[in-house]
């Protein structure tokens, strides 16, 4: 199964639009977000891929009452978390949460097969070791948004093979969004 891992959207509509249809056109079957959406109307936009989203909030929350509501609508594939989630996709054990150290953490714990968080806006993906002697992969897919100086990434995923990719949107995207 494809999974679209992405976070920091900020508010970004066009950015995350074309995250996910770029992923949508890989084969994605579902999108993480780690948070940081901002305005829960900006989800509003993937409502066309037909994918179920999967989203936490992070430290910009923006209007988390609207936020539930959007997640609650008949035939919506949007849900809902919190402030972290424990999924499961693919047959794969997922959490997710805002927030690098809080995801270091649980990836240590090794109850999951993978661990995504966003905040740092920052790419980054590492095995973490964990207290069952094996090791827990821990992505980062940067910031969607492309907040500040940073580029607008994602990170395209394949739970069969567990293997995981940063894609970083064009700069001609980039530039229409800003």
């Amino acid at each position: 199964m494809k999974i679209c891992i992405l976070s920091d959207s900020h508010d970004h509509i066009p950015l995350l639009d074309a995250a996910v249809a770029e992923a949508v056109a890989e084969g994605a079957r579902a999108v993480l977000h780690c948070g940081d959406v901002v305005a829960p109307s900006t989800l509003e936009c993937l409502e066309k891929h037909g994918l179920p989203v999967h989203v936490i909030h992070g430290n910009n929350t923006g209007d988390l009452y609207t936020l539930g509501r959007l997640a609650t609508r008949p035939d919506n594939g949007i849900h809902y978390h919190g402030m972290d989630a424990g999924i499961e996709l693919g047959g794969r054990r997922i959490f997710m949460v805002h927030y690098p150290h809080y995801a270091r953490a649980m990836a240590a714990t090794g109850d999951w097969d993978l661990v995504c968080c966003g905040h740092s806006h920052k790419v980054k993906m590492e095995q973490i070791p964990n207290i069952k002697g094996g090791d827990t992969l821990l992505i980062n897919p940067g910031t969607v948004g492309g907040v500040g100086s940073d580029p607008a990434t994602y990170v395209m995923g394949d739970l069969d093979r567990m293997e995981f990719e940063v894609r970083e949107l064009s700069k001609s995207i980039e530039r229409a969004a800003g």
